[in-house]
């Protein structure tokens, strides 16, 4: 069985100036492209042909895009005939002068497959899935985590599905409804209610008679795009049960929408310190307005502005993204005292800081560099990068527990760090990401849309369809 696998990934924030240049992307071409699910399934035959991802940030570039599109194509060519293609995206991509990436690139794709080769595609539940994207795709399966804990899971399902296609013959029909929600991902906890009941539901959609499988979006709320929304799609058997349990689902997301929160204690910057400052075990703080895993720049210095003018004691903030700090650091060597214009360079709305810090390490590729600022340490990377992991930190031969103040550029705490923060509040800062989407300045999104508005009526029966 000769299943291709290829691939763009992109979580495209559209309130960001930061756009996505081809420079910006991981590629992976063939034997780069290491996947243990993949190899689980020792009966195909896998071409790995490219696939690519990137920091959530603005739209890719065209010129970008459509290279790697056409990179894809062109093996897709050479490689016929297939089985079956599969391709692993996440669901909120948008292009320059194109608009949705995965419905361009997936209907692409079976332009060279044709209509007799099967396509599966894995997504990250925080997409915005427009009906072109079902009707060019056979198999469509989403997270069911957020935090995310089955990526894995969520992969080797899709490509089960897809054999399920190619050894029976047989494809599903697909329901598609639009639930007209706009939520920001820390709003749509899978492990809290009402995400917790709501997802669990997708195990009982599953095992009814005929269904293939249920997927639920939250959607992707930085995106100024008319797709901008909560989604259900329900692949079985028949267009009946199909739309009959999409729509069930979508209804009820739609009359527990005045339930979803925030599942973590929420504030200003300055009352975030203040608590954290008072608290005898380590507080960890989120700077959710400059997440770089939602888009943000990842380089505000407001929360570190706020940190040393309270002259905080024993406090990390992880991270500021400056690639000329870390030079400077690097060339002035640890022990150093240095002069150093923190952040302020992607997310030009706000100034770099000013400050005297005490290069304590560069890392060996220069590429990150920890200062001092007196009670404060600083970790510094050239490039936007998330602090998610603990194996980040130990790296820099720093434990976060030892600290009374953790400072991370996320909103959510991602799963390791969830799992020990003693304690987590998210201040709700300002940036690209803000959580409090009503500030942000939206235009394209389809209207009317809770919680941009509250006045109006939803019924799922009427709003779904199938697709075909």
């Amino acid at each position: 069985m000769k299943i291709a696998c290829c691939g763009i990934a992109h979580e495209t924030n559209t309130f960001t100036s930061l756009p996505t240049e081809l420079s910006d992307l991981f590629i992976r071409r063939g034997s780069e492209i290491a996947d243990p699910v993949l190899d689980e399934f020792s009966s195909v035959e896998w071409v790995r042909l490219l696939t690519a991802s990137a920091t959530p940030s603005g739209p890719i570039t065209q010129t970008a895009y459509e290279a790697l599109k056409d990179e894809i194509l062109a093996g897709l060519q050479a490689a016929l005939p297939l089985d079956g293609v599969y391709l692993p995206l996440h669901g909120a991509m948008d292009v320059s002068g194109i608009g949705d990436g995965e419905s361009d690139l997936v209907g692409a794709v079976r332009e060279i497959v044709g209509l007799n080769v099967p396509i599966a595609a894995s997504l990250d539940l925080h997409g915005n899935i427009v009906p072109e994207l079902c009707l060019a795709a056979d198999i469509l399966h989403a997270y069911r985590t957020a935090p995310h804990r089955d990526q894995d899971a969520t992969r080797r399902r899709a490509i089960g599905l897809l054999l399920r296609c190619i050894e029976s013959g047989t494809r599903p029909a697909v329901a598609h409804v639009r639930v007209p929600m706009l939520l920001p991902g820390e709003k749509a906890i899978t492990e809290v209610e009402p995400g917790k009941s709501l997802y669990r539901r997708l195990a009982g959609i599953d095992a009814c008679e005929g269904v293939w499988t249920a997927s639920l979006m939250c959607g992707f709320a930085w995106a100024d795009v008319p797709s901008a929304s909560m989604t259900v799609f329900v692949l079985a058997d028949s267009e009946e049960t199909a739309l009959s349990e999409a729509a069930g689902l979508a209804q009820e997301v739609w009359a527990r929408r005045e339930n979803f929160g925030f599942d973590v204690e929420t504030a200003g910057i300055d009352k975030c310190i203040q608590i954290a400052s008072a608290a005898r075990d380590c507080v960890f703080l989120t700077d959710s307005g400059d997440n770089p895993t939602a888009g943000g720049a990842g380089d505000i210095p407001l929360f570190l502005e706020r940190l040393i003018k309270t002259e905080a004691q024993n406090a990390l903030v992880a991270g500021i993204s400056d690639k000329a700090a870390v030079l400077q650091c690097a060339e002035a060597g640890r022990g150093a005292e240095v002069d150093l214009e923190l952040g302020g360079k992607l997310d030009t709305n706000f100034e770099p800081l000013k400050v005297k810090a005490v290069v304590g390490h560069v890392s060996d590729d220069r590429r990150e560099a920890v200062v001092r600022i007196g009670g404060i340490k600083v970790i510094i990377a050239d490039n936007r990068r998330a602090y998610t992991r603990l194996q980040q930190f130990k790296d820099l031969g720093f434990d976060p527990l030892a600290f009374s103040v953790v400072v991370i550029k996320l909103g959510y705490l991602f799963p390791e760090l969830r799992d020990i923060a003693p304690r987590h509040i998210m201040a709700l800062s300002p940036g690209f990401s803000n959580e409090v989407i009503e500030e942000l300045p939206f235009h394209s999104v389809q209207r009317p849309i809770f919680p941009l508005d509250r006045d109006f009526d939803f019924d799922a029966a009427s709003a779904c369809q199938v697709v075909v």
